[in-house]
């Protein structure tokens, strides 16, 4: 993978999962007042990672696959 479509695919993934990150953060807030920062993100984090790759990721290859490769995708 080159260095460019490295970088479309950083944008691609910033774009997609920051939005996901503060709403799981939010709701994790929400649901545990009193809790220390490692409690939350204990919680936090698996859901985030099942998250980006179970549906993220698929979703950003499969529709983006052409934008992230450099090339024109076909029309079908």
């Amino acid at each position: 993978m080159s260095f460019s479509s490295r970088i479309r695919m950083a944008f691609l993934m910033t774009l997609a999962v920051y939005p996901i990150v503060v709403l799981y953060a939010a709701l994790v807030s929400l649901l545990t007042p009193g809790w220390e920062f490692w409690q939350r993100s204990f919680i936090l984090v698996p859901f985030m990672a099942s998250t980006i790759v179970f549906f993220i990721v698929p979703f950003i290859t499969t529709r983006f696959g052409a934008f992230i490769a450099g090339r024109k995708s076909n029309p079908a």
